[in-house]
């Protein structure tokens, strides 16, 4: 049994844990870089994911962690798979993957029979946009080789890693048949005029940080390149989108400006939008955070 927390409950959480402390101010997010940098959190899967087997690969096949989440067992041993899922976790480029990430990858992998494929990409000041991009290519372009169906998925700073990868994909040759977005960051220059009106409803997110962030996280590379910012790409030729956006998140906003981009541009997108919830909230324990999560699990469920 799953605990459900009343969704009212969730702006006080975020307020007692200060979880909005990297973002609010510039100097909060240089802090928590150096914190970081300094002191690294353990990415390490939980201890007990119910209802699959998660494997690290040794060696790291690109210098980082990257974890291999299989549905069901038989035997002791992992049950073969459907098709690839593709999972980058979210927190700012600065923060870690975290419980709530595994138990939705878990939930993936159970619901849809597919292999959920997590790496744990380099955070700042260690890792920027192109290298980590690069790498999460290299990772797709392997389990494509070997003929597997491969979708993408991810959440906050991994989705905008999750398309900007899909879109170089595109470029490429390669249409994927879903993409999915849970709040995902597609302006790094957070230059949206709307989000000065979202920003008193957001608990968590906000510009003078954020911007902070990104602008680390960019590297060498414009704030305009598709690589960096998504939303500025050309999305003619994307296969389906499903995009997952709280009202009260700041990066609400970019995210209508992507459907409309998309829509416009003959792509398929699904959309779901839930009026006063906060950023990345299908992986919150609310009944509404269980909606927004079954949701995401059956955009990545076809064969």
């Amino acid at each position: 049994m799953h605990l459900t927390v009343p969704g009212a409950l969730i702006p006080l959480y975020l307020s007692v844990t200060r979880a909005n402390q990297p973002f609010v101010t510039a100097d909060g997010a240089r802090q928590r870089i150096r914190e970081r940098f300094e002191r690294p959190v353990s990415f390490a899967p939980p201890r007990r994911l119910e209802g699959v087997a998660v494997q690290r690969r040794l060696p790291d096949p690109l210098g980082w962690p990257v974890y291999d989440v299989v549905p069901g067992t038989v035997g002791g041993r992992p049950s073969a798979p459907g098709g690839v899922v593709v999972y980058l976790h979210g927190g700012g480029w600065v923060h870690e993957i975290a419980p709530q990430h595994w138990r939705l990858i878990a939930r993936i992998a159970r619901e849809t029979g597919h292999r959920v494929v997590v790496p744990i990409h380099p955070l700042l000041p260690r890792g920027t946009a192109r290298p980590v991009r690069d790498g999460v290519l290299a990772l797709m372009q392997e389990e494509l080789a070997a003929g597997h169906t491969v979708r993408l998925a991810g959440d906050s700073s991994g989705g905008q890693i999750v398309l900007s990868a899909a879109l170089q994909l595109r470029d490429e040759g390669t249409v994927l048949p879903a993409t999915t977005l849970l709040s995902p960051a597609l302006d790094l220059t957070w230059r949206n005029p709307r989000i000065d009106a979202v920003q008193p409803y957001d608990p968590w997110l906000a510009r003078p940080g954020g911007a902070v962030l990104a602008d680390a996280w960019r590297g060498t590379d414009s704030f305009e390149d598709p690589l960096v910012s998504p939303l500025f790409g050309d999305m003619a030729g994307l296969g389906p989108l499903t995009i997952l956006t709280g009202t009260h998140d700041v990066l609400n906003p970019d995210a209508h400006l992507l459907r409309d981009k998309a829509t416009a541009a003959g792509v398929e997108v699904t959309w779901h939008e839930e009026a006063g919830q906060v950023h990345v909230y299908a992986l919150l324990p609310t009944a509404v955070g269980d909606r927004g999560a079954r949701a995401l699990v059956e955009s990545l469920s076809a064969p």
